[in-house]
């Protein structure tokens, strides 16, 4: 088991906590984890955009000039897609782009990153994270005396409006639940701050 030292929010080591090998300590599987941000990306699209085929755009309705005899082009609509102001030939059309992969798949690419954050020592454990008031400040001390630098993912075990509040304002730090850890946050950020009852609580669910 992967042994990982816990400080509190001075940044004072207060005590070590093994953490489960079958999270923490796996070997990471970097074709599932590519996989698996595909597809988080893609459910993310809208899926919105839209172009209007020549059926659509106004006008058009006359016939520009006679079949024959005149030595051009024979030409049915001023709207046809090779005219300027003419409907787009295939062009996108409202859809959804959202699919689903396998729910082992999508736990897998989790512990995956979890032990490559573990194995490049971009983990940190504390014991507790709160804060008494909306205190943007604290929040930079407490980063500050945990010697933590650059974008940094703090994952809290519950709501906790005073860190999460805190964090929001702080370039490159962001504060979510341990119920909407995705690939996606584990991979933009580089650093990762677990409190004690978060790392429980994913060992919990992904052990």
């Amino acid at each position: 088991m992967p042994k990982i030292d816990v400080y509190d929010m001075k940044g004072k080591k207060v005590s070590d906590v093994e953490l489960a090998d079958s999270v923490f300590g796996i070997e990471p599987n970097e074709t599932i984890v590519h996989t698996v941000l595909v597809n988080y990306l893609a459910n993310q699209r809208q899926g919105t955009q839209s172009t209007k085929t020549r059926s659509e755009v106004r006008g058009g309705g006359k016939k520009p000039w006679r079949q024959k005899g005149t030595g051009r082009a024979r030409q049915g609509s001023i709207r046809a897609p090779q005219w300027i102001k003419g409907g787009i030939a295939l062009g996108p059309k409202p859809r959804s782009y959202k699919y689903r992969v396998n729910k082992k798949e999508k736990r897998l690419a989790i512990k995956s990153i979890l032990s490559s954050k573990v194995i490049e020592n971009e983990l940190t454990v504390v014991d507790k994270l709160e804060l008494k008031e909306f205190k943007t400040k604290t929040m930079v001390t407490t980063l500050a005396n945990l010697k933590i630098e650059g974008k940094t993912l703090i994952i809290l075990p519950e709501n906790n409006k005073e860190v999460q509040y805190s964090s929001r304002n702080i370039e490159g730090v962001k504060a979510i639940v341990a119920n909407n850890i995705n690939v996606f946050d584990l991979l933009k950020y580089n650093k990762l701050i677990l409190p004690l009852e978060t790392v429980k609580k994913i060992e919990e669910v992904y052990a």
